[in-house]
């Protein structure tokens, strides 16, 4: 049986999440999207947080970052690539991207119909830089 996706009842939880997210230029975790929307709805729960972050994912509203078993959210959900410290788990947004970067336009790869493509950068943020932590840990 195929599974459709209903429309989602508007909720002030979920248009909170939504909007304090939007307003980050950092990527956060549910867990630190949680403690900055109690500031404004302090009974919210953790769960609550969660599933709406899931939720807003899966409709394409904001981007779901996954690294292993850990997951940060991005409230841009234009096409951008990341970058991402092996040391501290920083994610950032990388803006500076020579133009033909991704310029091959793969119609078909290995007999797949391509939709898109994720690329993540990993690196040693400049913090971690300065504590001259510089041994490659985990990539």
């Amino acid at each position: 049986m195929k599974n459709i996706k209903r429309p989602q009842r508007r909720s002030k939880q979920r248009q909170t999440i939504l909007d304090e997210l939007k307003k980050l230029t950092t990527h956060p975790t549910a867990v630190e999207m949680y403690e900055i929307v109690r500031e404004t709805l302090p009974n919210i729960s953790l769960g609550t947080v969660y599933r709406n972050l899931e939720m807003l994912a899966a409709n394409g509203n904001i981007v779901k970052l996954k690294f292993g078993t850990s997951a940060r959210f991005d409230g841009n959900s234009s096409r951008h690539y990341h970058v991402r410290c092996i040391h501290c788990g920083e994610v950032n947004d990388i803006d500076e991207l020579p133009e033909d970067f991704v310029k091959q336009d793969f119609d078909k790869l290995g007999g797949y119909k391509i939709v898109g493509c994720k690329v993540e950068f990993v690196g040693i943020c400049p913090t971690c830089s300065e504590k001259n932590i510089n041994e490659v840990s985990q990539v």
